[in-house]
């Protein structure tokens, strides 16, 4: 078994992290390189989980309040208002799946709330078309929903979901 790593992501990560990105869709958006060079330079937590050679495994990008990120979720979220971590989006390659690189990433975005004082992990998850994959995870990591939104021009439900940062639930 390989040895993995944690790390802040580099730009150089970019073309590869836009790849396994994109290789997601339709449960995330595309965003392409330019997209995910954007995206990244407002994020307070952008690390990677990487495998031998330093290949990337998976990928965790999170926000905090008062970025000018045009997300239809993370909109929802600042005008509800609190000080929150917002997860944007996770990534993990399909090779790397079950090795509990989720919930090692997440780990990066409750100890970044908690350094910047921000009591709430804010995210969401497809509800339609489903996403069974993400809806377990986040069951898992303790999230509970608070609301629902259409978005994407009313084509995708999501789950808008919160759990407190004070406690990263134990790895199992």
């Amino acid at each position: 078994m390989s040895v993995i790593r944690l790390r802040d992501i580099r730009p150089e990560d970019v073309p590869a992290l836009a790849e396994l990105n994109d290789s997601a869709a339709p449960a995330l958006n595309v965003l392409g390189v330019e997209g995910m060079a954007a995206l990244l330079a407002m994020c307070d937590v952008a690390t990677v989980a990487t495998g031998a050679n330093d290949s990337i495994l998976a990928f965790v990008l999170s926000l905090g309040p008062g970025q000018p990120y045009a997300s239809e979720n993370y909109r929802w979220f600042e005008a509800r208002g609190g000080a929150h971590q917002y997860i944007d989006r996770i990534v993990v390659a399909p090779q790397a799946a079950g090795r509990g690189l989720g919930r090692a990433l997440y780990a990066s975005v409750f100890d970044r709330a908690m350094a910047a004082g921000r009591p709430e992990i804010t995210t969401e998850i497809i509800l339609e078309p489903p996403n069974p994959e993400s809806a377990a995870f986040h069951r898992r990591m303790g999230f509970r929903q608070i609301s629902e939104q259409l978005i994407r021009g009313g084509t995708v439900r999501v789950a808008l979901m919160t759990r407190p940062a004070s406690e990263m639930p134990p790895f199992a």
